[in-house]
């Protein structure tokens, strides 16, 4: 599959799929401010990496909010470089095991949610993938979810 408007190609990023597990935390800076956060994911020919690209904050939100100069909640982590600010992320993030229990890491959830899908955001080839996966009634994202109608 060619991936258009992805970021993720070269020997560096190879090596790194190579050599990493899935889950593995991969952050790369973006236009020399913004520590954008990313998980490798593995699947035979379709191993990659899922840009996360907002969330809803539930733990160290005071901190977020200080890292974030008071913003509102929903603001907090709503786009890939508010996230990156607010969780205080660094070169030091990449790589660490975002499956286990370190800083940087993915919890289940314990209540069922539904989720979205819809076109990609942010780039302008391939934006007509449904390529980006939303909490229904999220008041976090960094934009709203189009739609489109059949």
């Amino acid at each position: 599959m060619t991936r258009r408007a992805t970021r993720f190609h070269g020997p560096h990023r190879a090596r790194f799929v190579a050599r990493s597990e899935p889950g593995t935390v991969y952050v790369y800076l973006n236009y020399g401010m913004y520590w954008l956060l990313n998980f490798l994911v593995k699947e035979g020919s379709e191993d990659g990496f899922v840009l996360v690209r907002a969330l809803e904050p539930t733990v160290g939100v005071e901190r977020m909010s200080e890292r974030r100069g008071g913003v509102p909640e929903r603001k907090l982590c709503a786009g890939p470089g508010r996230l990156g600010v607010a969780l205080g992320l660094g070169r030091e993030s990449h790589g660490v095991d975002g499956c286990g229990e370190g800083p940087v890491r993915l919890n289940a959830s314990t209540d069922p949610v539904e989720a979205l899908s819809g076109p990609r955001i942010g780039i302008s080839r391939s934006v007509d993938l449904p390529w980006r996966f939303v909490v229904a009634g999220s008041g976090c994202l960094s934009a709203p979810l189009r739609i489109r109608q059949a």
